[in-house]
């Protein structure tokens, strides 16, 4: 069996609301896992037991213990893992292009999630992997990893209201002249195809913001912002725009260059669903793409 626990303390402004006040209005508890935690864990209030229309004091420990029938299915598997952030609700790992983040049919370990799933229980930690914003295999940068059901919705309604910033930095074919633009452009599957996807009018609306941070030989240099988080998002926007990625043959782009699409995810910046504390993280470019951008840009 699976168990999480979630702590907070409560301080003088929830002092006299009752523990479902706090966690649901304070806290962003959603009801389904305050029901959860109900009949499938339990909720303490300094060590004991506490009905959830009890009032609280300031100071006190508020736990939320949830329990899952169902084990991670993942398999552990030791790899090296490059943390940039780590509390008790989430970790930030800078991935490396070539890494899946996910089992799945045809790549069924060696993935992200098998090395998160080692690292916990070396430390004696048994969670569920729930990645945040999802990195396609090729693409490098930063990824969250939500530690804990709550700090996962958190980041779901970061999502929803556009207050968790993703923002890439990306090499693309052309010279694209517009300094700055936005792309809004809905995305859906291509025509018989289960992985490419295409700007088309009955598709889920994509919004992608672009700067362009230099421009030489053929080439330029983007940074760019998403509102939304389509799949291939980035790589299909700019395909349409005639600007595909370099490296990125999916979508029209040549590998002459470099092996991969030349897309990293540079900077995350967010509010910490615990401690309300600001976060900007930010991850440099990896060597191929440094290097690229070196053959191409001139200072």
């Amino acid at each position: 069996m699976l168990e999480e626990l979630i702590r907070f303390t409560a301080d003088e402004a929830d002092a006299g609301h009752t523990v479902r006040d706090v966690l649901q209005k304070r806290y962003g508890v959603s009801r389904r896992l305050l029901i959860r935690a109900k009949f499938k864990g339990l909720i303490t209030r300094n060590g004991q037991l506490v009905f959830v229309n009890e009032k609280l004091q300031a100071g006190d420990e508020i736990a939320v213990m949830v329990s899952e029938d169902a084990e991670e299915t993942v398999a552990p598997e030791d790899m090296p893992l490059t943390i940039r952030y780590e509390d008790d609700d989430l970790m930030v790992i800078a991935k490396p292009s070539g890494l899946v983040v996910h089992p799945t049919g045809n790549h069924t370990g060696g993935t992200l999630a098998n090395g998160v799933i080692a690292y916990w229980q070396k430390r004696g930690e048994h969670r569920r992997f729930r990645a945040v914003n999802r990195l396609d295999k090729d693409t490098s940068g930063l990824l969250i990893v939500a530690k804990n059901q709550w700090a996962h919705e958190q980041f779901s309604r970061m999502q929803q209201e556009r207050t968790l910033h993703r923002i890439y930095q990306a090499i693309a074919e052309g010279v694209v002249e517009t300094d700055e633009g936005k792309i809004d452009a809905p995305i859906g599957l291509a025509e018989d195809s289960f992985i490419t996807r295409q700007v088309r009018h009955d598709g889920q609306t994509a919004v992608t913001h672009f700067r362009v941070l230099d421009r030489g030989n053929g080439m330029s240099h983007l940074e760019l912002k998403l509102d939304t988080g389509r799949t291939h998002q980035i790589r299909v926007h700019m395909s349409s725009m005639g600007h595909p990625l370099a490296g990125d043959d999916l979508y029209g782009g040549s590998r002459e260059y470099i092996g991969r699409q030349a897309l990293h995810a540079s900077r995350l910046s967010f509010i910490h669903p615990r401690s309300g504390i600001s976060l900007e993280l930010t991850e440099p470019l990896p060597a191929d793409m440094s290097h690229l951008a070196a053959t191409f840009f001139t200072k």
